[in-house]
């Protein structure tokens, strides 16, 4: 996909231009706990407490990235290799793009490559109430991977509709909104006027879909590097 391509020639360009290409840089791979990852929040009903997914973090010369995947393990491999890498299932991208993540906030490039912790996802989304009034008005929004706190401020303010891919949560009710199947995406575009989508679309190879003549909002600290490469629009305020 031409995206990967810009992402891995991006990270080729990085290495050329900062001289690590010959360097024996070693990336450090693995997955988060739920605690390491979103703290002791006093809601439990995150995606990263309740569900089969989790955040990958890549460390880089004591600088960390993260991504968010449904296929995550143990990595230890020289950045070279990482930056050459057949990106051909989750768990491959959750290290390239986690690795991006770090290399590009090392070198200053990008700023918030760590998710938040404890009560901060209630904030960022109460902040992100303000963010799309401010930008958009009053706009009808197709909300694309389930974060909870998110629907809970929305829906006081704008209409909602949500999809998402675990089926533990596919017709059931959050705050007022029944959450629909994946199937339902296309039908929701259409009718948004926009689209707020989860940054691991990165990661599941989903991103093209939402590549659209609308404004599109990728949310979360997984696509903090490749925003900046492809000039999209993202949004994590309490991400560090």
């Amino acid at each position: 996909m031409k995206i990967y391509d810009s992402l891995k020639k991006t990270m080729a360009d990085l290495m050329r231009d900062s001289h690590l290409e010959s360097d024996e840089v070693i990336i450090k791979a693995r997955p988060l706990t739920p605690d390491e990852a979103i703290g002791n929040p006093e809601d439990k009903d995150y995606p990263l407490i309740t569900g089969r997914e989790r955040m990958m973090q890549a460390e880089f010369r004591n600088t960390f990235g993260q991504a968010y995947t449904d296929m995550y393990g143990n990595y230890t491999g020289k950045l070279i290799d990482i930056a050459q890498m057949e990106l051909k299932n989750n768990f491959r991208r959750a290290i390239f793009i986690s690795t991006l993540n770090a290399v590009m906030r090392h070198l200053g490039l990008i700023e918030k490559t760590i998710h938040c912790k404890d009560n901060e996802p209630r904030e960022c989304s109460s902040k992100l109430v303000e963010y799309i009034s401010d930008k958009y008005g009053h706009p009808g929004i197709a909300m694309v991977g389930l974060q909870p706190r998110m629907v809970e401020s929305l829906v006081k303010s704008f209409e909602i509709k949500v999809t998402d891919m675990d089926s533990a949560n596919i017709n059931s009710e959050k705050f007022g909104v029944v959450i629909q199947s994946p199937e339902k995406t296309r039908e929701h575009l259409d009718w948004c006027d926009i689209a707020l989508v989860t940054g691991s679309t990165i990661v599941n190879e989903t991103i093209n879909d939402f590549m659209i003549n609308k404004p599109v909002i990728f949310y979360g600290v997984t696509i903090s590097g490749a925003a900046k490469v492809l000039g999209l629009e993202d949004y994590c305020y309490c991400g560090k």
